[in-house]
């Protein structure tokens, strides 16, 4: 997977995060009554400044929530929305990137094709691959602060694992192996690299 990053502040510094608690970090308020005066308590918590606790990705995500919920009963009550829509023309070019929020956050779709419409080149930076650096760095903590100098790792240790990956991706665990299953194996290596424990999660 990429990291993506700012160029201009350099892979260290230059790393961001996408999702519900970037939006809302940026938004000063919300259309509907409801969530915006949700958003207000979450802006108060940290007196108006930037809220960076990963852990409030899940308080941003009910408010985005409540939010949309709001929204569909505004839809579905607006006669318009059964109107006719007319099709803009559609003009095809040999290149194309498209840029779009969505849920888990920023997805950018950058695809080339030939005359036969075939894709030559497609390069996408999705929400998971914008915050790759943040997840990995969450886990980093969690081994710094949780699993160091543990010779056997339990089960709550591998759950904060999980918890951390989660607050960034709640669809990444599910998405990435089959249904019914979801294998994980945890491996602590010392710093000579030796293998000094290791846990496996697997319901199956």
């Amino acid at each position: 997977m990429k990291f993506p990053y700012l160029r201009h502040l350099g892979r260290q510094n230059g790393w961001n995060r996408v999702g519900p608690l970037a939006r809302l970090n940026v938004c000063d308020s919300l259309p509907t009554p409801l969530a915006n005066a949700e958003l207000k308590e979450f802006k108060a918590y940290t007196n108006g400044r930037p809220n960076n606790h990963t852990m409030h990705s899940h308080w941003a995500r009910l408010i985005e929530v409540l939010h949309c919920a709001e929204a569909m009963k505004e839809l579905l009550e607006d006669p318009r929305i059964l109107d006719v829509a007319e099709r803009p023309p559609v003009n095809r070019r040999p290149e194309g990137i498209g840029i779009i929020e969505a849920p888990r956050g920023t997805l950018i779709h950058h695809y080339k094709a030939d005359e036969k419409g075939r894709i030559t080149k497609c390069n996408l930076i999705v929400s998971t691959t914008h915050n790759n650096e943040p997840m990995n760095e969450a886990v980093r903590w969690v081994a710094q602060h949780v699993l160091d100098g543990e010779k056997e790792i339990s089960d709550g240790m591998l759950n904060q694992v999980e918890v951390a990956i989660r607050a960034y991706d709640p669809c990444l665990s599910c998405a990435t192996h089959s249904m019914g299953q979801m294998p994980l194996v945890l491996e602590v290596f010392d710093a000579g690299g030796e293998r000094v424990a290791e846990l496996v999660k697997d319901p199956t």
